[in-house]
């Protein structure tokens, strides 16, 4: 199935709400309303782009006849897995969706499967799920974040962030690990902590 943008995505699980409560699809000013628009024009070209994808289907010249095609997956994308020890090289597309509806995380919110304990006086530890944001502004990131922070040539790593002039350290919450101290110019940070999630099972 070809993605959807977020604007398509937003429009989409409306519909797919609203006609799973009504039992019928709603109208244009309706979906107007609903996505916050004063004009019909885009609502019509999201539809258009969402039957296109295959999405929905309608009767052309009746109204109110949109049906639900197709079901996203619903939940969090896990993205891979993410050192809490040494360096290693995550996913970028998702390998699996873990639905968590009643926890309240912010918007483009990913996971990453922790492995090692560097992070354990943390509370992190081998096999939880953490679940990051991304980081519009690294620059404004508060020392002490924990972060997943790839480092140029070596991977990627759960540690927290402190920044002094051009160098940047990572720090382990486990004296069994040494500090990755690198220039700041090497360092990207692809998320920050926002929350962590345990099986028992």
């Amino acid at each position: 199935m070809e993605r959807l943008t977020e604007a398509q995505r937003e429009l989409y699980e409306w519909l797919a709400e609203y006609i799973r409560v009504y039992q019928y699809s709603p109208s244009i000013r309706q979906m107007m309303q609903g996505m916050n628009l004063k004009s019909p024009a885009p609502i019509q070209s999201r539809l258009e782009h969402l039957r296109n994808k295959g999405y929905i289907e309608w009767n052309e010249g009746k109204a109110r006849t949109i049906r639900i095609l197709q079901s996203i997956k619903q939940g969090v994308p896990i993205l891979g897995t993410i050192a809490a020890g040494g360096l290693i090289e995550p996913f970028t597309e998702a390998v699996e969706n873990i639905d968590l509806a009643h926890l309240s995380l912010p918007p483009q919110a990913y996971a990453l499967r922790v492995s090692g304990d560097s992070m354990i006086e943390d509370s992190i530890v081998e096999g939880d799920l953490v679940f990051l944001r991304p980081v519009p502004e690294p620059d404004q990131l508060k020392n002490g974040t924990i972060v997943a922070a790839r480092v140029d040539g070596i991977g990627t790593t759960l540690k927290r962030f402190y920044r002094f002039g051009d160098r940047v350290t990572l720090k382990p919450a486990n004296p069994k690990y040494d500090p990755i101290e690198v220039n700041a110019i090497q360092v990207q940070v692809q998320g920050s902590l926002v929350a962590i999630w345990r099986s028992y099972n």
